[in-house]
């Protein structure tokens, strides 16, 4: 009997032993895996002011010493890269040269890091690249929705999300949903901000999305809208030509065309920023 009561205490010393090394095995795993979301977290917040030196060093001091597209604008934000691969800023600015030189793949990979790294301040711009520049409407619809989805309503590049939005779809030819998101975008910015807030270029392509389903006569009251803006919007003047001939008024059609081409000719056309390097949509050339 004394042998048995032995083995039964040792083997209740043993279990004893398992229970506690399970336990101490599953504290250190929690523990590591705080360890892990600690390491995380700090991974994602970065020392700004040693980010703010490297962008100091090879950017201001760096890169923009150099011509937009040269070797050297590259070379120097690499060096910054190679510092802190993780700073947002300094892959945008090595992208953008790259999309202006119509090197829309390479400029992709390297926003989609900056948007990887902080995806409140260029998702946005991303999705504007998608639309005006590499022209991937779908995938510039999707970004825009998304980053609206997590952020809000907003502007980028002079024009609101739903600008951008209203555009892709024109260029996919769903002029339908075009017009909706035109429409709409149309009158929360006039009861959210007033009239004097309303772009030429969004009334513009508000009005294409009409004149695309042939209703001459609606197209003809937003581009006049867009002309209260800007007078000698040419593109205008000529669609809304062609809607006057639509409808019969041949007169006065004839004579808008010519006032078109007299003001297209003038350099009185489309006149965002980078028009310098992309034709916008609907645009015509007048050379």
């Amino acid at each position: 009997c004394a042998t048995f009561d032995q083995k039964m205490k040792n083997n209740i010393k043993i279990l004893t032993i398992l229970i506690f090394a399970t336990i101490s095995s599953c504290g250190q795993n929690d523990k590591s895996d705080k360890d892990i979301a600690e390491n995380k977290l700090i991974e994602l917040n970065p020392n700004k002011e040693k980010q703010q030196e490297i962008i100091n060093e090879h950017l201001k001091n760096g890169a923009w010493k150099y011509e937009l597209y040269s070797r050297e604008w590259q070379e120097e934000i690499d060096k910054g890269l190679e510092k802190d691969s993780t700073i947002a800023y300094l892959w945008q600015q090595k992208a953008m040269p790259m999309f202006k030189q119509a090197k829309y793949e390479v400029g992709m990979e390297y926003i989609d890091k900056a948007v990887k790294y902080d995806r409140q301040d260029w998702q946005d711009y991303r999705a504007f690249i998608k639309c005006i520049f590499a022209k991937t409407y779908r995938n510039a619809i999707t970004d825009f929705q998304d980053y609206k989805k997590r952020f809000g309503y907003g502007y980028v590049m002079d024009h609101s999300y739903d600008f951008y939005i209203g555009l892709s779809y024109l260029q996919l030819n769903e002029f339908q949903k075009a017009e909706q998101i035109f429409k709409q975008d149309y009158e929360y910015q006039l009861k959210e901000k007033g009239k004097d807030w309303l772009h030429h270029l969004d009334l513009f392509y508000y009005g294409i999305s009409k004149y695309e389903q042939k209703d001459y006569s609606g197209a003809i009251k937003i581009f006049d809208k867009a002309l209260e803006i800007y007078p000698d919007f040419s593109e205008v003047q000529i669609f809304k030509s062609d809607c006057l001939r639509k409808t019969g008024k041949i007169t006065e059609a004839n004579e808008l065309q010519k006032l078109g081409e007299i003001n297209g000719r003038n350099g009185n056309t489309i006149n965002e920023d980078n028009v310098i390097y992309e034709k916008y949509p609907y645009q015509i050339r007048w050379y």
